[in-house]
C-alpha cells in the first residue's frame, strides 16, 4: 500500500481558543514556525517533541500585532519564532516580534525546499506544510539567530540601491541616445564618448545637429567647459563640423525635442549615480573592515557585498562566504550535463556580478592571479568564463580572511610552485 497522504489544517487566528492552547503548551519550549507571504501568513505551534499543536493563519497587516500578543500571553517556558529569509514581506512581522522581546531565527529556504518530500512523501510545498517544515528544521538545529542589520549597513545598502536605480535609468537613456544618433548624427560618437558627460550636455542644450550647426561658437564653448582638459580641441572642432555635414536623416522639431529630453534625463541620472557612488565611498572609508576589503575589490563592490550579504567578517568561516555568494559547487546531471560540477548560484546575483567585475580587474592587474587564470584557461580547453569563476571561488574565500584582519597575498592563495610546474609542462 502507498503511504497515506497527510492532510494539513489551519485555524483563523481570531477563532483560536487561547485558553486551550495555553494549557497545551504550558511550561514547554514552543516554536511558532512561520511561512511568510504577501498577505496571508501561516504559522505552526510546534513543541520540542516535533509535534504540531496548532496551525494558524492571519492577515499580515491587520492581525500581526494580535499574533504577537498571543505569543506574549502563552504560559510556555520559552517561545521562539522561526522564519525563512524570503524577500521583504516578513520584515514587518520580524520587527514586531523582536520589538516584543521574542527571539527570531531564520531557516534557509533551500533547506525547506529540500525537506519537502522527506517530510510527508510529497514533493509539493504549500503554506501550512511549509510552516511545519520550518519548525522542524529549527528544532533540528539548522537555523541561526536573525540578527538585524546595523544602521551603518542599512545606510550602505540604501546608497547601493540608489546606484542601481540611477544607473539603470542612465543605461536606458544612453541606449536610446545611441540609437537616435545612429539615425540622425552618426558622426558624433566618433569624436565624443557616448558614455561621457559632454555628449549628453551638448544634446540636452542644443537638441541635435541643427542646433549645433546654427550656434557653433556656443556649442564649442559648452564642450570645452564640460570636457575640460580631457577633451582634445580637434575633437570639438570635428564634432561641430560634422553637425553641418552629417549624412544622418534630418530631424524634425518633434524629434529634436525628444532627443533633448532623453539626453537631459540621461545626464540627470548620470549625476545622481555619481553622487550615490561618492556617498558609498565615504561610508566604506569609515569602517575598518570595509576599508581592507575595498583595497582588494574596490569601494563600491565592497558596499554591494555589505548590502547583499551583510558583514563578511560576521560569517563563521571562509566556506560560508563562498556559499553566500552562491559559488559553492553541486553535481548537475541532466540533458547534456552528466555528473558535471556547477556553482549553485543560490546567492544574490548582484553580489556575484560585482565580484565578477572585480576579478576581471584583479586578473588584469595582479601577475600571480593572471598566471593562475591562464593555467585554468588551458585546463578548461580555452573556456575563459570557467577560469574566471574558479578565481571568484578562491577570492570569495579570501574575503573572509581579509575581513578577519589578514592581508591579501596572491602568492598564498594561488600555488606559485604548481603554476611554474604546469607552465613548464
Amino acid at each position: 500500500m502507498g503511504r497515506k497522504k497527510r492532510s494539513y489544517r489551519s485555524v483563523d487566528v481570531k477563532k483560536v481558543d487561547r485558553a486551550r492552547l495555553g494549557e497545551a503548551l504550558e511550561g514547554q519550549r514552543v516554536v511558532l514556525s512561520v511561512d511568510v507571504a504577501k498577505e496571508t501568513i501561516y504559522g505552526s505551534f510546534m513543541k520540542e517533541d516535533r509535534g504540531t499543536e496548532l496551525t494558524i493563519r492571519w492577515d499580515l497587516v491587520e492581525e500581526s500585532r494580535s499574533v504577537v500578543e498571543l505569543l506574549k500571553e502563552l504560559p510556555a517556558a520559552r517561545v521562539e519564532v522561526a522564519m525563512e529569509p524570503t524577500g521583504t514581506y516578513g520584515d514587518p512581522l520580524r520587527t514586531l516580534m523582536q520589538a516584543a522581546g521574542i527571539p527570531v531565527y531564520q531557516v534557509a529556504a533551500k533547506r525547506s525546499h529540500d525537506a519537502a518530500e522527506v517530510w510527508d512523501g510529497v514533493p509539493s510545498l504549500h503554506d501550512a506544510k511549509s510552516s511545519e517544515i520550518i519548525g522542524r528544521l529549527h528544532l533540528d538545529g539548522v537555523s541561526k539567530a536573525w540578527e538585524g542589520r546595523t544602521e551603518e549597513e542599512r545606510e550602505i545598502a540604501a546608497a547601493v540601491r540608489m546606484i542601481e536605480v540611477h544607473g539603470g535609468v542612465y543605461d536606458k537613456r544612453i541606449n536610446q541616445v545611441e540609437a537616435l544618433l545612429a539615425r540622425h548624427w552618426p558622426e558624433l560618437t566618433r569624436y565624443l564618448d557616448l558614455t561621457g558627460a559632454t555628449i549628453l550636455e551638448l544634446l540636452a542644450q542644443m537638441g541635435g545637429p541643427r542646433g549645433v550647426a546654427e550656434q557653433p561658437e556656443e556649442a564649442t564653448r559648452l564642450m570645452r567647459k564640460v570636457g575640460g582638459s580631457f577633451l582634445a580641441d580637434w575633437k570639438i572642432e570635428e564634432a561641430v563640423r560634422s553637425a553641418g555635414e552629417t549624412i544622418g536623416m534630418p530631424m524634425i522639431p518633434a524629434e529634436e525635442a525628444a532627443l533633448q529630453e532623453i539626453a537631459k534625463e540621461g545626464r540627470r541620472a548620470q549625476k545622481k549615480e555619481r553622487e550615490a557612488r561618492a556617498k558609498v565611498e565615504r561610508l566604506v572609508k569609515q569602517d575598518d573592515t570595509s576599508r581592507e576589503l575595498a583595497d582588494l575589490v574596490g569601494k563600491v563592490t565592497t558596499a554591494v557585498f555589505v548590502a547583499q550579504l551583510g558583514s563578511i567578517g560576521d560569517y563563521d568561516n571562509a566556506a560560508s562566504v563562498e556559499k553566500a555568494f552562491g559559488l559553492n559547487l553541486k553535481v548537475k546531471s541532466s540533458g547534456k550535463y552528466k555528473g558535471q560540477l556547477k556553482i549553485t548560484k543560490r546567492g544574490p546575483a548582484l553580489a556575484r556580478r560585482y565580484l565578477y567585475y572585480a576579478i576581471l580587474r584583479l586578473i588584469q592587474n595582479d601577475p600571480v592571479v593572471a598566471a593562475w587564470y591562464s593555467v585554468k584557461v588551458r585546463e578548461n580547453g580555452g573556456y575563459k568564463k570557467k577560469a574566471v569563476v574558479a578565481v571568484m571561488r578562491k577570492v570569495s574565500r579570501a574575503l573572509w580572511h581579509v575581513a578577519q584582519g589578514a592581508k591579501f597575498d596572491a602568492k598564498k592563495l594561488f600555488n606559485v610552485g604548481l603554476l611554474k610546474a604546469k607552465a613548464a609542462a
